[in-house]
């Protein structure tokens, strides 16, 4: 299949794909120049998308998760970006700790409009999109050709599909967080904040984790269905990055030892009878956006005690109902989400207690190195 059209609105070529999109595999190339003149290019790589070169350095992108969102701002790249697939699952609030460092979420391209068309993707015109090709196609009903179509009229795809360990038709090379976001700095050419990034992270961890207790309780990662919830969105822990706060801490994941099926594999839900019978020692209610102690306490805490089945699980019993996070995690999220989760799962060894540098992690975002 011939996909390497002559030229496009922007300077971003790829010599090599690699690997196949979709199924697919071919040469793709981006580009406003067709003299051969390549002087100054540079190389990023990912699965499933393959090699793509640049000839400058992107200056307008955007993602469809937050996870990617997150990783550009962790590089210095929020002026840059455009759009995301669903605000409020964007955890951009986090940042309100970070002195200097902001996004306003109300001035970003909502993606998700009853669907995703290829409309939008002309309309902003990016210069790379930080997506999977394979999530637009599986997850969003694209097909190959739209994938194509954006591709040459618009900008490259640059992503892999992180958060989630249980895709069927993720037959390819999964990344950890900070392998995804590696590749990612290297599309902004800003190595110097990723590794500044990966030795805050490696430091952040080897204070936490030596202070474990030797057995960690079983956690259930749930969704609610509604709010009061009389069902959730079940989602086991696994390799995905959603899970990466909870494998850092060492729980023992309760649903991947049951008969229940991740939702990103399932699209089903779980009752409190099924919950029972699993009876995790830790139950963790994810939520996207901003959420607080009160709010939290009312919505769940407070109805699951009150509830008749609800009230006889041990996490209910033991106080042990606590935030779970949101589902995408980048460099600066998973930061504050592992903080939570550390001080929520160990109250008597990290209740209060502040785990990482505010301050520092401002200033790699900024510049500072």
């Amino acid at each position: 299949m011939d996909k390497c059209p002559a030229t496009t609105r922007r300077n971003v070529l790829t010599t090599a794909a690699a690997a196949a999109v979709g199924g697919m595999a071919g040469c793709t190339t981006y580009g406003g120049t067709t003299d051969g003149d390549t002087d100054g290019t540079y190389s990023a790589t990912i699965e499933p998308v393959g090699t793509v070169e640049f000839e400058e350095v992107p200056e307008t992108w955007f993602p469809y998760t937050g996870d990617y969102a997150d990783m550009g701002v962790a590089l210095g790249q929020a002026d840059g970006l455009a759009a995301i697939g669903i605000r409020q699952r964007f955890g951009s609030h986090h940042y309100d700790e970070l002195p200097g460092v902001s996004v306003d979420k109300s001035e970003l391209t909502q993606l998700w409009q009853d669907g995703t068309d290829q409309e939008v993707f002309y309309q902003i015109e990016a210069d790379v999109h930080l997506i999977d090709p394979n999530f637009m196609i599986n997850r969003l009903q694209w097909s190959q050709s739209d994938v194509d179509e954006i591709e040459s009229g618009v900008g490259p795809f640059f992503g892999n599909t992180i958060f989630s360990g249980s895709y069927p038709w993720h037959d390819y090379q999964r990344y950890t967080l900070y392998e995804a976001f590696e590749k990612v700095a290297e599309v902004f050419q800003e190595q110097e904040r990723y590794e500044a990034f990966a030795q805050l992270h490696d430091e952040f961890l080897s204070t936490i984790q030596p202070r474990l207790p030797d057995e960690t309780p079983s956690v259930a990662v749930l969704f609610p269905k509604s709010v009061p919830p009389e069902a959730f969105y079940p989602y086991v822990i696994n390799e995905g990055t959603q899970s990466k706060h909870w494998n850092d801490l060492n729980v023992e994941r309760a649903l991947a030892e049951s008969e229940v099926a991740d939702f990103h594999a399932s699209r089903g839900t779980i009752d409190y009878e099924t919950l029972l019978e699993v009876d995790p020692d830790v139950i963790a209610i994810r939520q996207q956006g901003r959420v607080t102690e009160e709010q939290f306490h009312e919505d769940f805490v407070s109805h699951m005690r009150n509830h008749d089945t609800a009230s006889e699980l041990r996490a209910v019993q033991n106080d042990r109902v606590i935030y779970g996070g949101m589902t995408y995690q980048g460099p600066i999220i998973n930061l504050f989400q592992t903080e939570r989760a550390a001080q929520d799962l160990y109250p008597d060894e990290f209740g209060g207690e502040t785990l990482f540098d505010r301050e520092r992690v401002a200033d790699i975002v900024n510049g500072n190195l």
